[in-house]
């Protein structure tokens, strides 16, 4: 019984390879609200009124999720909690959010981390899956899978947003150890398009679990 979450910057595939794997695994998938996330929309057209609110959607949404997977212990998440402070405190750098909604932010986040520690199931993901892919790669399948409000001829300034959230989760996952870890070569294995590196994918991933399982016997 495994519980995993996905990481990665916008278009990296992570709800492409979340569903791969809960097929493969035979294990109950989690999404991240995006489709149906009235916030979202308000963000890209005005990030300096809504980039607050909208982290705390997303925030309170993968609490709920990470508790459910947990207690669950049989499933996939396409984002978790784990990196949302990656995502906001980037907004917040970019002036997005004052220091009053930083500090309230961040004691929120340590507040709902220091109760998941505190669950009487289990406490934490049994790997975390990191989709990398490069800044081009990013750019190409923002712009394929087509979301108007995150396309740069809406609106131009999203290059660097988007340039800088990429070179984040790089340094992010170097130092992520709340649980072990494997990184996806997103560009070398396009397991979106390609079933090849789509197997290929899919063994790395059960052979870092059966590695997993070997350390725990």
């Amino acid at each position: 019984m495994t519980v995993l979450v996905l990481a990665g910057t916008i278009g990296a595939g992570k709800s492409s390879l979340t569903e791969m794997l809960a097929e493969e695994l035979n294990t109950q998938a989690f999404y991240e609200s995006v489709d149906d996330n009235k916030v979202l929309p308000l963000f890209y057209e005005n990030p300096q009124k809504y980039a607050f609110l909208l982290q705390i959607y997303f925030l309170n949404k993968r609490f709920d999720s990470i508790k459910k997977a947990l207690s669950h212990n049989n499933n996939v998440l396409d984002r978790s909690i784990y990196e949302d402070s990656l995502l906001f405190h980037l907004n917040a750098d970019l002036g997005r959010a004052d220091e009053t909604e930083v500090e309230v932010y961040d004691d929120l986040l340590q507040n709902m981390l220091e109760e998941i520690d505190s669950l009487s199931f289990k406490k934490r993901p049994d790997l975390l899956i990191h989709v990398k892919v490069s800044f081009d790669k990013m750019l190409e399948r923002i712009q394929k899978r087509g979301r108007v409000y995150e396309q740069l001829d809406y609106d131009p300034s999203l290059y660097d947003y988007y340039k800088e959230l990429n070179n984040r989760y790089d340094k992010w996952f170097e130092t992520f150890n709340i649980c072990p870890k494997i990184q996806i070569d997103g560009d070398r294995y396009d397991f979106v398009e390609d079933p090849t590196a789509r197997t290929e994918v899919l063994r790395q991933i059960k052979e870092k679990l059966k590695e997993i399982e070997g350390e725990r016997a």
